[in-house]
């Protein structure tokens, strides 16, 4: 790869980061689109650019002069932003995808935007390297989305670009479209180039859909299937409630002890039997914390209680006591308040589930087809 355009310090093939104030305008852009259910694969940054025109802008930024702060801006969540080594802040092409170029600058952003939205920094040269690699060949993959998109003609129109344009304004703490373009300015930016990220992200949305999204189906066999392969795990998910009275054996007095708590068990299960309140007798009678709440134990995920507990619970009915049964802590009695189950609502429930499962998997595998496959007929000129 060609070597880097960046300051002194940076390696080969890494430019400075961008600014703090547009580092910021970014994340606001990206949150925002994040609203409008882009996709979490497609990368918010990055405008489709002919060759050889420069992004609109560029020609404003590389004739800029800056004087290099005294000290490196931070980003916020402290990723430190490296000033520029040279007044003049420059930008070249990187990568061109087809016709449209990619440029350091437009590397650099999504590069800001990455360090703020997750706030960790790499911690080496090579870390970097890596990671801006991984974010050349987001943009390159978005590229190829939007060319797509025009390709088919998708047509977003400025009522659909409204609502996010909307969400970036109330950010900004502005209210006319006059205040914004102020705004934005301040950081360096167009509104007209606000409204084009909105636009490309809206349009690479809705390609997705077309090409990937609506060709994606989930068969009731395909349920069914999965459904029998994965029964257990489905139902170690499933919630229950009940309620408990433990009986302890008094100390000291050995097996004495015991036969006492079994007798104590028996008296009470008989008084249960014949319709006496299980929390009125947990209060009563139980030697367990939770005879204070009446015996509730709350909401259970199968595998929290010891398997032999959890076994005599799910056995009964909702409302059924348990027989008096004896474990390394003493005597116990239960009642099954509630339980869900892989039946009537439960198997609705569940069945939905997995078609989301399924399908979410179905698309991901199909996303990935599709964009190997516009990948493959693309011309794609690596300069970095």
């Amino acid at each position: 790869m060609a070597g880097g355009a960046g300051g002194a310090g940076h390696p080969a093939g890494v430019a400075a980061p961008v600014t703090r104030s547009r580092a910021v305008l970014v994340a606001v852009l990206g949150l925002t689109l994040a609203g409008c259910s882009v996709p979490s694969w497609v990368p918010l940054l990055g405008k489709a650019t002919a060759v050889p025109k420069l992004p609109p802008g560029a020609a404003q930024i590389q004739a800029q002069k800056a004087e290099p702060p005294k000290s490196a801006p931070v980003l916020p969540g402290g990723a430190a932003v490296r000033a520029p080594a040279s007044e003049e802040i420059l930008d070249r092409v990187i990568t061109v995808v087809n016709n449209d170029a990619i440029t350091l600058f437009q590397l650099d952003e999504a590069e800001a935007y990455h360090l703020y939205e997750t706030k960790q920094e790499p911690k080496d040269p090579a870390a970097r390297l890596a990671l801006r690699e991984q974010l050349l060949q987001r943009l390159i993959d978005n590229r190829l989305q939007l060319q797509q998109a025009e390709r088919d003609k998708i047509i977003v129109d400025d009522a659909e670009i409204a609502e996010p344009l909307g969400e970036i304004m109330k950010k900004l703490g502005v209210t006319t479209e006059a205040q914004t373009e102020e705004a934005l300015k301040a950081q360096g930016v167009t509104l007209d180039g606000v409204k084009r990220r909105i636009k490309d992200q809206l349009m690479v949305q809705r390609v997705v859909r077309r090409k990937v999204t609506l060709r994606v189906t989930v068969t009731e066999q395909e349920i069914d299937r999965y459904l029998g392969e994965n029964r257990d795990k489905l139902e170690t998910g499933l919630s229950f409630e009940a309620r408990h009275i433990l009986f302890l054996p008094e100390p000291g007095r050995g097996e004495d002890g015991w036969t006492v708590a079994r007798r104590r068990a028996q008296e009470v299960y008989a008084l249960l039997l014949g319709e006496a309140d299980f929390a009125e007798m947990a209060r009563k009678y139980s030697d367990d914390g939770s005879g204070k709440d009446g015996g509730a134990l709350g909401s259970l995920k199968r595998g929290e209680l010891a398997p032999e507990i959890e076994a005599a619970i799910l056995r009964l009915q909702r409302g059924e006591v348990s027989a008096p049964f004896r474990s390394e802590v003493g005597y116990h009695l239960f009642t099954l308040e509630s339980k869900e189950s892989l039946l009537g609502e439960g198997l609705v429930q569940a069945r939905n589930q997995i078609r989301e499962i399924l399908f979410r998997e179905k698309h991901q595998a199909r996303f990935r087809e599709w964009l190997a496959e516009i990948k493959q007929r693309a011309m794609i000129d690596r300069r970095l």
